[in-house]
């Protein structure tokens, strides 16, 4: 996994009062803490704990966060507490402090997991026993991607009542709330025009299908947040950011994993964005990952050019809220300074597959 950095200015948290909190709650009676920053994140704010010999991983809003459902701490916690029990992947929280006194917002603690996480080229890196270097192994690649869908699949197949999530989400008119909700989100965080975005919206708007089914949907599901057992890639060790988990239509989470992959038409800039897996995406097409999906699931995906306009549209929105954050000066983080160029982007992409009535 990236390295962990000194935590960014303007977000630090209050560490004695922290270790206060902890300790008032056994974890780490009396040991020294020091706090790290993981630095890909974009949204809720992710550090890395050390309280003696032991880590933990906190997960607490972005600063200058308005939207409380879209931060949502207690929910996450519950979430995950129920859903760690029966789907491996997720990691166990610990902890959730309520107290705004302690580092500013509310926040929660779970359990650390370790792996890689596939960003860039990562040239060389690969299994030998399975088919050697993933940057010149094509079978290898394959495999690796076989397993993230599939996996994507399994959290699809999940009997979410029984794992005590039935009140999690409402499945019915799911595709039409999300479509119309992200288009409200997307005109409130507006800061320019852009017309191939905006007729993308329309599109989707006008061309809302029946739902297809319903699951425990992770809402950001991509390579940027699966973490792997760095001697086997195939080997999924966790699965991070629940924030937006809920219940339903499962198309439409494929449709987020696939708007985050590029093809090679979009040029270097869209390709070397930092939570892309460049060299999969370079060798594996986003028709291949569908074709992963229904054979794992046994889904219907004839349709699937709408659920990627709307994964591409929501990642534009995703992305422009957090533009505008930084516009108002809300972080100071400067990875964010040209997101409204990646908006722009993402929305060019959007009505080009329209155009073209193919992914």
């Amino acid at each position: 996994m990236a390295e962990t950095t000194q935590v960014r200015p303007g977000e630090e948290l209050d560490i004695e009062r922290l270790k206060e909190y902890l300790s008032s709650q056994g974890i780490g009676d009396e040991t020294d803490i020091r706090v790290e920053q993981f630095p890909a994140g974009s949204s809720n704010l992710t550090y890395l704990v050390h309280l003696g010999d032991t880590e933990y991983v906190l997960r607490r809003p972005p600063f200058g966060n308005t939207v409380k459902t879209a931060h949502d701490m207690d929910r996450e916690f519950n979430v995950l507490s129920k859903l760690s029990a029966v789907y491996p992947p997720a990691p166990k929280p610990l902890l959730i402090c309520k107290d705004l006194s302690v580092i500013g917002s509310e926040f929660y603690l779970m359990e650390r997991r370790n792996g890689l996480i596939i960003r860039g080229e990562i040239p060389g890196f690969g299994v030998p026993p399975l088919g050697g270097r993933i940057d010149s192994s094509q079978e290898y690649r394959l495999k690796v991607c076989k397993s993230f869908i599939k996996n994507l699949a399994d959290l699809h197949a999940l009997d979410y009542t029984a794992a005590g999530l039935g009140d999690l989400g409402k499945p019915e008119g799911y595709a039409r709330r999300q479509v119309e909700g992200w288009t409200k989100r997307y005109f409130a965080a507006k800061t320019d025009t852009l017309p191939e975005l905006e007729g993308a919206i329309s599109w989707l708007n006008d061309n809302i299908p029946p739902d297809s089914g319903a699951s425990l949907v992770h809402n950001d599901y991509k390579f940027d947040n699966v973490m792997l057992d760095p001697d086997d890639l195939t080997r999924i060790t966790a699965v991070l950011d629940w924030e937006m988990v809920t219940v339903g239509d499962p198309l439409m989470d494929l449709g987020t994993t696939l708007g985050y992959w590029m093809s090679g038409e979009v040029g270097d800039e869209l390709l070397n964005m930092p939570f892309n897996p460049r060299v999969l995406m370079e060798n594996i097409t986003r028709q291949e990952l569908v074709e992963m999906y229904a054979a794992a699931s046994g889904r219907d995906v004839s349709n699937i050019l709408f659920y990627y306009v709307f994964g591409t549209f929501k990642i534009a929105v995703i992305a422009q809220q957090i533009y505008a954050r930084y516009v108002k000066g809300f972080t100071q983080d400067k990875r964010f300074a040209n997101f409204n160029k990646f908006v722009a982007a993402l929305g060019g992409i959007a009505n080009g597959s329209i155009n073209k009535g193919q992914i």
